[in-house]
């Protein structure tokens, strides 16, 4: 059974993330800018991909150019590790994206 992160864990681990946010419902979140619409659907297919490889599903909405990511652990009722290691390699496919930009 997966635990739930204490709220002092939850701010030591949001703080090394860039630009991600606490959500009133238990959940971590970024908006991402891409610069376009095609490359907003290439970087939700890499988030796709790694979100298969950790078996860890997120929320996704995309607006045109901005992706946000809504992660949580639902069967923990609220965030574990694993939303922190998904979101994790998530940056590293943002940082590329942005450098392509």
């Amino acid at each position: 059974m997966i635990v739930a992160l204490s709220q002092t864990e939850i701010q030591g681990k949001i703080r090394a993330l860039s630009g991600w946010e606490l959500t009133k419902s238990k959940a971590i979140q970024k908006k991402f800018t891409l610069s376009g619409f095609k490359d907003a659907l290439t970087f939700v297919n890499q988030v796709g991909d790694l979100a298969e490889k950790f078996d860890h599903h997120p929320d996704i909405v995309i607006n045109y150019n901005k992706v946000t990511l809504t992660l949580t652990t639902h069967s923990a009722g609220g965030l574990t590790a694993k939303d922190f290691d998904l979101a994790t390699h998530v940056e590293k496919i943002g940082k590329a994206e942005d450098s392509q930009a």
